[in-house]
């Protein structure tokens, strides 16, 4: 009897090792495009010295970090099939660590009866290929104060196009950022959280350059490449406004930020990109 047990517990562990835990896939980190493929909007580097224009990058997105402002000036990402999976959404809104000690991190907390949500610069959406990709996304350097009509109305549609365009067969380049002082929330109009440590946004923007699925991106980015730049205010009252109707040229957005869009692109195909006003489908 005690044979035949340890015989069958032999086998047991056998047919166990042999079998294969379920794994998650794997990120597709910088296998592909990286999130900075476009340019670097406003040179931002990883130098403690540079606090308003502070460069991180993770392998789902790149930002440079205002700590003035305490939130990201811009944040860019890629976004293809390969990002787009089955991991739930994490909702572990955390502190960034990886920020200098002596700077202040935001938590989570800091967002509470403001009347404001905790926006996604780069979405939960757009990383659900691992559990850990999607959590990073809840890091409080990629997430900034918006309205919630802002954040859950024409924002949201905005992101959802996005995915539609990426299920349809194309690739996206994505940008997006924010600027200005002062939003109005559920509960009115605010300059500043986390007693004045992170700034409300005026308005928020975003630029979205969209390629069929294929190789040597940049080489295939030409005047007629489209390019979907939207700008807008950061008031609960949008809520029932689309996306479309907030398009504007690249130009628009660079003159009031500063920034520097699309320089690894040819001075030609940059300038030709940036003075369009896109008029394609919005649903």
């Amino acid at each position: 009897m005690r044979t035949r047990i340890l015989l069958g517990l032999a086998i047991a562990l056998a047919v166990s090792a042999c079998t294969p835990e379920p794994t998650e896939p794997e990120s597709p980190e910088y296998l592909g495009p990286n999130n900075l493929a476009l340019g670097n909007p406003s040179n931002a580097k990883a130098d403690i010295t540079q606090p308003e224009n502070y460069l991180i990058t993770r392998p789902q997105y790149a930002l440079a970090y205002n700590k003035t402002r305490g939130t990201a000036n811009w944040v860019s990402w890629y976004l293809n099939k390969d990002w787009i999976g089955a991991s739930d959404r994490q909702d572990d809104f955390r502190p960034d660590e990886s920020l200098p000690a002596s700077w202040y991190k935001v938590i989570s907390s800091d967002y509470s009866a403001t009347g404001f949500d905790r926006g996604h610069q780069c979405p939960s959406g757009d990383r659900t290929i691992t559990v850990a990709d999607n959590s990073a996304t809840f890091l409080m350097t990629n997430i900034i104060p918006q309205a919630p009509g802002h954040n859950q109305g024409p924002w949201a549609q905005l992101e959802l196009y996005c995915r539609k365009l990426v299920n349809e067969g194309n690739e996206l380049y994505i940008i997006m950022g924010n600027y200005g002082l002062g939003g109005v929330g559920t509960g009115g109009y605010r300059e500043k959280l986390a007693s004045g440590k992170m700034t409300v946004p005026r308005y928020i923007w975003k630029v979205i350059v969209v390629l069929p699925e294929g190789d040597n991106d940049l080489s295939r980015i030409n005047k007629n490449t489209r390019v979907i730049a939207v700008n807008i205010i950061n008031r609960d009252d949008v809520s029932n406004l689309h996306w479309g109707d907030f398009r504007v040229k690249v130009n628009d957005i660079e003159e009031e930020t500063g920034f520097n869009l699309f320089t690894e692109l040819s001075t030609a195909t940059q300038n030709s990109l940036e003075a369009k006003l896109d008029d394609g489908p919005v649903n």
